[in-house]
């Protein structure tokens, strides 16, 4: 079953019984153990997740967590388990911490069923951070989700990946909390700042009083209008998303357009319609790698989607031939922005080449 299968029927499982997910017992079996194999872990073999796992932790000898995960040998994944109406917090994480330091675990999950905390040890070496640098609800619906757990399963786990992705999105969930909470009571410092170029004078109380209700105000008809502005594009286009044929002798059967492929291709299109229309920038997926192209022609190749693998590239020919860059996260495609835009207007301006076979990784990013 496919990780998104996964996560769809084990958040129904949530929604509708949780009532019974009262013990830890109950939560391991109905959640916990579903989760993990949708991973693709055998969790009927003792050799691969060990249920009860002891290690002599530090004046706690014999103290056991609920799961601990071998990948290719070696601990590397360590689980504790909380009855569904228990709140994640610190307290939680005690015998995770311990085990942490005295086994080759890399990376620790928190859970009650619905919440799953992952945490590792970013803040020092081989000590387990208080903070997870990923969490989410069970019953949320989020693409992203997806994208990250998919880092966990068998066949993808590389230790060395999710921790550059670890230290993104750590960071970055908490410059969003900070922003949030801004938002929602902006700080004096903030306000003085948003003023500061509209000639009010002096930041007196009688100004920050008057301005600091518009701040917030502001941040919420930003998002207002954003969100207006997204839902009005993606209406003017899901109509006229055109996903390409292959041009090639390959049984139709073999390419499978993935949702990661789908959602990079949105991303690669809305990236560069400021300089080629949206509507020529065409997908064609391919065996090996999923193409994007623009006015479906291979002699002008935009970008290529090379994910069918752990490592995921994204091939840019604003060169010579393609150059495969190294992502980690879908979001990092943003930081090739300046770069597909050069190709897109290479082709809005007359340009074409001849789209290379699939090069090897030239940028390890």
């Amino acid at each position: 079953m496919a990780i998104e299968d996964s996560l769809r029927t084990l958040s129904e499982r949530i929604k509708s019984h949780s009532s019974a997910m009262l013990t830890e017992e109950a939560v391991k079996t109905a959640v916990v153990l579903p989760f993990l194999a949708g991973l693709d872990y055998d969790v009927f073999n003792p050799n691969e997740v060990i249920p009860e796992f002891t290690a002599d932790a530090v004046g706690k000898k014999g103290e056991k967590v609920d799961y601990a995960i071998k990948v290719d040998g070696d601990i590397r994944i360590l689980i504790e388990c909380k009855p569904i109406t228990a709140n994640l917090d610190k307290t939680h994480l005690s015998q995770l911490y311990r085990y942490f330091s005295v086994t080759s675990a890399k990376f620790a999950i928190l859970t009650n069923g619905r919440s799953f905390h992952f945490h590792t040890d970013l803040e020092a070496p081989n000590k387990l951070d208080e903070r997870p640098f990923f969490a989410f609800d069970l019953t949320d619906d989020h693409p992203q989700i997806v994208a990250e757990l998919r880092k966990f399963s068998k066949g993808e786990f590389n230790v060395e990946a999710i921790l550059q992705s670890a230290h993104r999105l750590k960071y970055t969930s908490a410059i969003k909390k900070e922003v949030l909470a801004q938002m929602e009571a902006p700080s004096d410092d903030l306000v003085r700042l948003l003023t500061a170029n509209l000639q009010l004078g002096k930041f007196t109380q009688a100004v920050r009083e008057q301005f600091t209700p518009m701040v917030k105000s502001a941040f919420r008809e930003i998002i207002r209008d954003s969100v207006k502005s997204m839902l009005s594009n993606a209406l003017d286009t899901t109509n006229r998303l055109q996903v390409a044929e292959p041009l090639t002798d390959v049984d139709e059967e073999e390419i499978v357009t993935t949702e990661e492929e789908r959602e990079g291709f949105m991303i690669v299109r809305a990236i560069v319609r400021e300089v080629i229309k949206a509507d020529r920038v065409i997908m064609r997926d391919q065996k090996s790698y999923c193409g994007i192209l623009i006015d479906n022609n291979n002699r002008k190749p935009l970008a290529r989607l090379h994910f069918n693998r752990a490592i995921k590239y994204v091939g840019l020919f604003d060169g010579e031939k393609e150059e495969r860059v190294r992502i980690d996260s879908l979001d990092h495609i943003y930081d090739l922005t300046e770069r597909l835009r050069a190709t897109a207007r290479f082709y809005a301006e007359g340009g074409s080449r001849k789209a290379e076979p699939p090069s090897a990784p030239a940028n390890q990013g």
